[in-house]
């Protein structure tokens, strides 16, 4: 599944919301074009297949106007939430993944920092992605507290007025506040749900998690005020992996310089001259999995977007592993603090498909 970057897809929400010479798609409720205040809540990790199978736990979202839109290339949160944010393509904002090549360092953008260390005063955000969110205006923004000095921040929110809380509860709050104080439009991040499914997958927990997720968003239509409306949608899907995890065959391995990407959209960087050799052999070994694909077959797909700037195609690798079945790639550099279970990057519909639904009174 590729985005729809022309028409349904995440990184044209924004300005369908604030720009006034872009028409209202077809997409979006009218009700969410025509408000007098709007609220666009992420809810990380909440992928559309995932929904539709838990309605009966989220029946405040199932009731909701609305459907299905695609996300961005890869699934991964840095790159969706940049372009839903700039109301940009990967191409053109420049975060093209999770775990980014620039130069000869891999870039950890969440964390922003590479195995030196924290990276904010060597690569500056600003130089990764210098376009400005939400249509050049400086809504509030309601993400987590210790989000506000980091370089994915600085990156895909610059400007904002920041607006921190620690808590789902207060998050809500937040918004209420925000609503009563007359603010004409408001930002809201939310990654429960993402972090429950890559700890513990999509059982028990998840469910446990969507549904109480599903209250908050009951409590936040019930406090808008009358010509308000809250528009949700996510920066990716998720598929379960667990155990399953393919290391990188040593025939391919013999050909790579370093890896970037994720698990699922896993970049090798091949060794000087090596790049027709390292394509073949990847096909040869993991096609049985994966999608291998070129760099150059990615650009002429059109997955960043129609437009891919000079700097951010040096940002890619040579070849590269996108699983097509419920398996992720090793690389031994990317490391977290458990074994994720839930995972996502690639271009399953189960990834690629997001909720786009809207709430007014």
């Amino acid at each position: 599944m590729l985005p729809d970057y022309d028409d349904a897809c995440t990184s044209n929400l924004i300005p369908a919301l604030l720009d006034p010479d872009v028409e209202r798609p077809s997409w979006l409720a009218a009700e969410a074009v025509e408000a007098d205040q709007v609220v666009v809540l992420v809810l990380d990790g909440l992928g559309w297949e995932q929904l539709q199978a838990r309605r009966s736990l989220m029946p405040t979202l199932a009731a909701m106007q609305g459907g299905r839109i695609t996300t961005v290339c890869p699934t991964t949160t840095a790159t969706a939430l940049t372009s839903i944010t700039t109301g940009l393509p990967p191409g053109e904002h420049g975060v093209i993944g999770y775990r980014m090549a620039v130069g000869r360092d891999v870039l950890n953008v969440l964390r922003w920092s590479t195995h030196r260390g924290d990276a904010r005063q060597a690569i500056p955000a600003r130089s990764i992605c210098d376009a400005e969110p939400f249509v050049a205006q400086r809504p509030p923004i309601v993400v987590r507290a210790e989000f506000e000095h980091s370089g994915f921040s600085d990156a895909h929110l610059f400007g904002s007025r920041f607006v921190g809380y620690r808590m789902p509860s207060t998050m809500a709050i937040e918004v209420a506040r925000l609503l009563r104080a007359g603010e004409p439009f408001v930002y809201a991040y939310y990654d429960g749900i993402d972090k429950v499914a890559h700890e513990y997958g999509l059982g028990e927990h998840y469910d446990a998690e969507v549904a109480a997720v599903d209250q908050m968003v009951r409590y936040l239509v019930g406090v808008l005020p009358v010509g308000a409306a809250l528009v949700i949608t996510a920066d990716h899907g998720q598929v379960e992996v667990g155990d399953r995890v393919v290391r990188v065959h040593p025939e391919v391995l013999s050909h790579v310089d370093f890896q970037s990407g994720e698990a699922r959209f896993r970049w090798l960087h091949g060794l000087p001259g090596s790049s027709s050799s390292l394509l073949r052999a990847a096909r040869e070994h993991h096609s049985n999995t994966a999608w291998v694909v070129s760099a150059e077959q990615v650009l002429d797909e059109r997955w960043f977007g129609s437009k891919v700037l000079p700097e951010v195609r040096a940002r890619l690798g040579d070849v590269a592993l996108v699983a097509r079945e419920p398996v992720a790639y090793d690389d031994p550099t990317d490391t977290g603090p458990y074994e994720l279970i839930g995972r996502h990057g690639s271009m399953t519909s189960a990834e690629v498909y997001v909720p786009l639904l809207v709430a007014g009174r």
